[in-house]
């Protein structure tokens, strides 16, 4: 439990107590084999263990994490996240021009309830004081969760399609490592490998060097329309309810969740408001579900 102190001398007498803990300190001794036999033993039985999912989400930011948390209530759900960034998070560990702030249009705070996140209610919209505090505890939420498992530094270059009658079936995603990924036109060919899926959730964000993925890569093989409309001007008014009203399954076995669903209907951007990216998680996960017992019986 955190310790905490009402006065000046108070506070001189917790410091003094916490340094007498450092004298002399010594920790207990390890080989150096040991620490890599640890960390790599328990990554390749994530990586053998996840080479078959139930689900994919693509991008670990507001929007993919929200999903994420979701699907850990339903704990027989195999959830595997990829983020091609080192720290998770995407844009939510700030607010609108890199202030501190994250403001959610209510209903959105829901979740900031769900997931204990302290905030000022306005009326119509909540201020958290440091987005970070949200971002920290959704993500803490899902990764504590027995059923899912992150790997973060791994890219998502491409999909695992089956081409049906009806055109294109997602069935899971090829990766490789982030920095190989950027560099592919200074290596020699690096082959990558593939997760299978029963879905895929796909919140890479809107258009970028690293985003709208999932939407450019189906427009490339003919899966969607020639020329997406992209993500149009901002408009808070009617973006959020867009965003989360088209939060749909694009392509079967492919939902598009967060600020990808722009690119592929056209919606306004909404700026610093995040209401939206919360909610559309949530939505893609439990359309997840529904796939998945659509498709593949569970439930049954």
């Amino acid at each position: 439990m955190l310790a905490t102190v009402g006065s000046p001398a108070d506070s001189i007498a917790l410091a003094e107590t916490q340094l007498r803990r450092f004298d002399g300190m010594s920790f207990m001794p390890i080989r150096e084999s040991t620490v890599s036999r640890e960390m790599t033993t328990r990554y390749m039985a994530d990586m053998v263990n996840h080479a078959e999912t139930d689900v994919v989400i693509i991008g670990a930011g507001s929007a993919g994490l929200s999903c994420a948390y979701e699907l850990t209530k339903h704990k027989d759900i195999k959830v595997t996240i990829i983020e091609q960034s080192v720290a998770p998070g995407g844009g939510c560990w700030l607010g609108g021009q890199l202030f501190s702030a994250m403001v959610v249009r209510k209903p959105g705070n829901s979740l900031l309830d769900e997931l204990e996140v302290p905030y000022d209610d306005k009326g119509d919209y909540v201020v958290v004081k440091h987005a970070a505090l949200f971002m920290s505890s959704v993500l803490r939420a899902t990764l504590l969760a027995e059923n899912t498992k992150l790997f973060n530094a791994v890219a998502v270059e491409d999909l695992l399609v089956r081409r049906e009658e009806t055109g294109v079936r997602v069935r899971g995603v090829v990766t490789n490592w982030s920095l190989v990924t950027q560099n592919h036109d200074t290596q020699s060919c690096m082959d990558p490998q593939v997760i299978e899926a029963k879905v895929v959730v796909t919140a890479t964000g809107h258009d970028g060097p690293m985003g709208a993925t999932c939407a450019k890569r189906l427009e490339s093989i003919g899966a969607l329309p020639t020329g997406l409309p992209g993500m149009h001007c901002m408009d808070m008014g009617s973006a959020e309810d867009a965003v989360v009203g088209n939060t749909t399954e694009v392509v079967p076995g492919l939902i598009f969740t967060g600020m990808e669903v722009a690119e592929v209907r056209g919606c306004n951007r909404m700026g610093p408001t995040f209401g939206a990216m919360l909610m559309s998680g949530q939505k893609a996960a439990n359309l997840a579900v529904k796939v998945l017992q659509r498709d593949h019986g569970y439930g049954a």
